[in-house]
């Protein structure tokens, strides 16, 4: 009788576990990418990803940076863009892990210093980059037939 109690109650695990996650169709994705925006709206992301990025550029060039982040792009055609990538490459239960990740208070507080984090890297990334590029145009032009 003890065993039978025990498959009941992994049997009813298992299929409570399955009930739970969504069904994976488009709309589903495309609600959960919704969620997940209204937690952590993108134009608020460019504006303090922008704010905390000029604190690396030239006290002259950061009003300038920051207008052209924050007013000059269209950031409904970004959002656009990334809710076609996300509903594209995630599933629906990632997006709602995603989204109820970002509602919380845990969520909100990392999203916080998201903007920080990336005007701390960005100066690292941006020279690992201007690097790479000049190795592989070294390389390229070393590589290039001679005429």
């Amino acid at each position: 009788m003890r065993k039978l109690a025990v498959v009941a109650l992994v049997l009813g695990v298992l299929v409570s576990g399955v009930s739970l996650a969504l069904e994976n169709t488009p709309e589903n994705r495309s609600k959960q990418v919704d969620r997940y925006f209204a937690a952590t709206p993108p134009k608020e992301m460019f504006k303090d990803a922008a704010k905390h990025m000029a604190k690396n550029m030239p006290v002259a060039r950061r009003k300038n940076f920051i207008d052209l982040m924050t007013n000059q792009l269209d950031i409904s055609v970004l959002v656009k863009s990334m809710k076609a990538a996300m509903i594209k490459h995630f599933t629906a239960d990632e997006l709602k892990a995603l989204a109820d990740f970002y509602s919380s208070p845990m969520g909100k507080s990392a999203m916080k210093k998201f903007g920080v984090y990336m005007a701390e890297v960005m100066p690292a990334i941006q020279s690992e980059v201007r690097k790479a590029a000049i190795n592989a145009n070294r390389k390229m032009t070393s590589n290039a037939p001679k005429k």
